[in-house]
This record gives structure tokens, sequence and C-alpha cells, in this order.
């Protein structure tokens, strides 16, 4: 019996170690299941990230600067029934082994560290931004003498549903092959489903949709990669059909009335941010071509403020980041900012490299400085708008402040008006009168508001013909000399002011022809 019990005892104590072991595997191993993406779903979704045209060939552009390309090519053909373009460098280029991993959505880590001139950030820019715009992407690489290429085509993708990239042995019918250096790769888009939404059966239309779309392009580009493409040597040269582009610097740092202040330099944990403020300079000190370049498509209210660059690549252009208001008198403040690739998690940049956001450390260091610049901007206006209404200058608009607000009216006390007014009968004297007071109380200000909303510069004064002009001039230079003032401070007081400002040589003339009594 006592056999019996020991035996029964120690088969219930294996059994209970068992139920307890298998407790523990239970609460420690979870069951699993297969979830791997589908491909035709998610390569359908990669092609709706945001990007655009430019911010597309931006992404594409950053691959041929991280191959240490000097040379890049755009290749557009737009007026076949097959559209296509093609982004040529003269990079490292890529055995098949690494164009097929280059192929692979995700094909880096994002918290990997990476070389200083490596623009890359998840692995995903060549796939997303190519998808973007075409359902067909080839990349055709050569080094060492060999040529690779392969192909994503979404429309197999979708019949096929599977993760398999096509590898091209014949290349006799892709575009723009002879584009190939002897190191380098192309990036081909072909079925621009994107670009020829709108007449994709009318190719004259479809041609001038693309072309269009390239235009825009062309102006990101130049502005996204200006500080490779300045200098009498650049590090890059972007080509767009054979014609070399020309950088956008968006600070005018070449001009001389532009006024830079020092580099500001904050270190961090993961990197050092560098900040450099600059005034342009006032819109009449610059040709107009070169004012509406700098000012872009949208103007230069709308391109005020931060330009954040992540290793000299411009991510955001024209933003005071919730800092301050865009507003008319700072719209000549901008604050570039340089940051390091090493500081991406902390700056959160996205998939496009389009957009960035502000550590709270850097958001406070940034808050200063735009206090200060704005200061500046404005003084550059202010000055100029108070040379327009000094009381040395006649003005033919007094500026009055009054119950908080800006007034303005007819200067009533300005030599030619008094002297036009003196010469009228005396019946006629309070109606003249009347009509100037009329003029400033029917001042159009909220026209003027409208016009002046982002493109001040382009509200212009009447610049009339002397002709026009002279009966008003010669009443005011016949005033001022009868209060005792010589010709030379007649000529220095009304050629400072408008409308006499645009016409010096022939006010002078008149004072000496009124003062020799010639002037009949």
């Amino acid at each position: 019996m006592a056999t019996i019990r020991y035996v029964i005892t120690l088969i219930l104590k294996m059994k209970f170690m068992m139920s307890q072991t298998s407790k523990m595997v239970v609460g420690t191993t979870k069951r699993q299941a297969d979830a791997t993406p589908y491909a035709a779903s998610l390569i359908e979704g990669m092609r709706d990230f945001g990007y655009t045209l430019e911010t597309a060939m931006a992404d594409v552009i950053d691959n041929s600067i991280t191959a240490r390309a000097s040379r890049v090519e755009i290749i557009a053909e737009t007026t076949t029934d097959e559209p296509w373009i093609a982004i040529a460098d003269n990079g490292a280029g890529m055995t098949e082994l690494e164009l097929i991993e280059a192929m692979r959505p995700g094909s880096k880590n994002p918290l990997k560290e990476r070389e200083g001139h490596d623009l890359g950030r998840f692995g995903l820019g060549l796939k997303s931004a190519s998808f973007s715009q075409c359902r067909q992407l080839t990349v055709i690489s050569r080094k060492g003498g060999v040529t690779s290429a392969a192909t994503w085509d979404l429309d197999k993708v979708a019949e096929t549903n599977d993760w398999r990239v096509d590898l091209e042995d014949d290349l006799s019918d892709i575009p723009a092959l002879d584009r190939l250096p002897t190191t380098g790769t192309i990036v081909l888009w072909r079925k621009l489903d994107r670009l020829s939404t709108n007449f994709r059966h009318d190719s004259a239309k479809r041609s001038a949709e693309i072309n269009k779309a390239i235009v825009l392009a062309e102006s990101h580009l130049k502005l996204c990669f200006h500080r490779y493409m300045e200098g009498g040597r650049p590090a890059l040269r972007i080509l767009l059909n054979d014609r070399r582009l020309s950088p956008i610097d968006p600070f005018a740092i070449d001009h001389m009335a532009t006024q830079v202040d020092p580099e500001e330099r904050l270190p961090l944990r993961n990197g050092e941010v560098v900040t450099q403020c600059f005034t342009l300079p006032h819109h009449k000190k610059m040709s107009k071509p070169a004012w509406e370049e700098l000012g872009g498509p949208e103007g230069h209210l709308r391109t005020q403020g931060f330009y954040i660059y992540r290793e000299r690549r411009l991510i955001i252009a024209g933003s005071w980041l919730g800092l301050a208001r865009q507003t008319e008198l700072t719209k000549l403040a901008r604050v570039r900012v340089d940051i390091p690739n090493t500081m991406d998690a902390d700056w959160k940049i996205d998939v496009r490299k389009a957009s960035a956001q502000m550590p709270p450390v850097v958001r406070e260091r940034l808050r200063k400085i735009v206090e200060r610049l704005q200061g500046t901007s404005k003084r550059t206006y202010q000055r100029r708008g108070r040379k327009l209404v000094s009381e040395d200058s006649l003005p033919l608009w007094s500026r009055i402040q009054k119950d908080g607000g800006v007034v303005y009216r007819p200067n009533v006390d300005h030599p030619s008006i008094i002297g036009f007014g003196e010469s009228l009968p005396e019946e006629f004297r309070h109606g003249f009168r009347v009509c100037i007071n009329l003029l400033g109380t029917g001042l159009p200000i909220a026209a003027l508001h409208a016009d002046m909303l982002g493109s001040a510069e382009s509200v212009i004064s009447d610049e009339a013909e002397f002709v026009e002009l002279a009966d008003a001039a010669e009443t005011a230079i016949r005033a001022l000399l009868a209060t005792g003032m010589t010709g030379n401070d007649v000529a220095r007081t009304l050629c400072s002011t408008e409308p006499f400002i645009h016409h010096r040589d022939a006010i002078r003339r008149l004072i000496e022809d009124i003062e020799q009594g010639t002037h009949l």
C-alpha cells in the first residue's frame, strides 16, 4: 500500500509540476498570425504621402547627392503618347544587389546613424516619391562597367499582389538610356497617371499640363538645393532638358543692401543648431525681376520667416512656425536655421522631408531671435515711411495719429496748394478747400488694404509727366522763394518728395529761370 501511495503521490506531483509548467508557457508565449501587408494595397497607399511633382523630384535628387553626384539631369518627354520623366546623375552607381535593396520599400532604418552627406531618412523616398507621380518606376544604374536595371510596375503588383520587382535584362526599349554616364543612375518615371489626370486622351493639352507642373518644379528645385548649386565651383549642377538651372538664394546674400547678422550656435545633445538672421533690401533697391524671383510665386508676404535646412538641403521655406504673424512690415525678415541629420527625430522630419517641428528648447531660442529681427525689418520700411511724410520734405499728404489709428489727409499747407488757392477769386477759395478735404475723406482704405496685402511694392504712385506738374511746381517755387528761401533750398525741399522727386533736373531748371526772370 505504501508503494502504491508513493506512486500515486509522485504522479500527482508530476501532474502538478506539468500544470505549472504549462501555465508558465501559456503566460509567456503568445499565439501569432501572419500579418504581412498586402503588396497591392500597401504599394497603392504609398502613392498618397502628400508629394507634389517638385517635392518628388527633390526626394530623388536627395539620393543623387547622397551618392555624391555632381551633375543631375532632368529629361522630360511630354509630347509622345506615353510621356516620361527621367532623372539621371553621375553618382556612385549601384550593383544589381545594391539596386534590389534600393528598390525595397523601407530599405533603411531611420534610427540608424547616417553619414553627414546622407539626405535619406526612411529608405522610402525613391519609391514613395516616384509612385506619387507614376505607375511604372524603372531604375537603371551602372557601376564598375556593369549596368543593372529594375522595375516596379504597379499594375503588375495589383495583379500578383506580390512584393517582387522585375529585373531588366533587355534595355533596348528604355528611354533616356543614352544619358547614363560611365558611373551613375537614372530614375525613370513612366505611366504618368498623376500628371495627366485631366487630359489623358488629348496629347496637346496633356503635354501643356505636364509642362506647367515642371515649370513650378523648376522654381522649387532652384530654391531647395541653392546652397549646393552656388559658387564658381558648385557641388551640384542641375539641368532641365539641357538647360542649367541657376540657384535662388532666399537671403540675397550677394546684394550690398542685405543686412546680415552673425551666426548663433545652440549645442544640443544630438547636434548643433546654427541660426543666422537676414533682412532683405527694400524693393526699391532691387530690380523688379530679382525682387519677384526672390518672393517666388506666393510673394514676399508668404515667404518671410524661417528657412530650415537639413544638411544644407531646404526643408521648410518661409514660415514663422507659430512664433509670429506674417505681416507687411516684417516681410523682409528671414532666418536661416541649419540642423544635422542626427536631429531628425528631435525635429520630427517627415518622409517627404518637407515638414518639421521645433524642439521646445530651440523654439524658445528662436522666439527671442524673431523679436529682434522683426524690429530690424520694420525699421527698414518705417524709415522710408517717415521720409515720405517728413515735415522737412513738404509732403502732399500728412500722416496723423488719431484715436489709436493713423489718418492721412492732404497737406493744405503745401506751397502748391496754398499758392493755387490764393490765385483763385475769393468766391472760389472756400469750394477749393472743400474739394481738398473731400479727397482726404474719400481715401479708398479698403481697396488699399486689399492691394497692399502681400504685394505693397505693386502699389505705385502715378508718375505724371513734368508738363502736367509744371504749373503746380511754379506755384510752389514762387511761394517758397517769397519766404526768403534760396533756390538751392527750394530745390532740395521740393525734390525730396512726391511728385517732384521724379523730375529733379526739370525742377532745378525751372527755379533758375524764375530766379533769373526768364520764365514767363
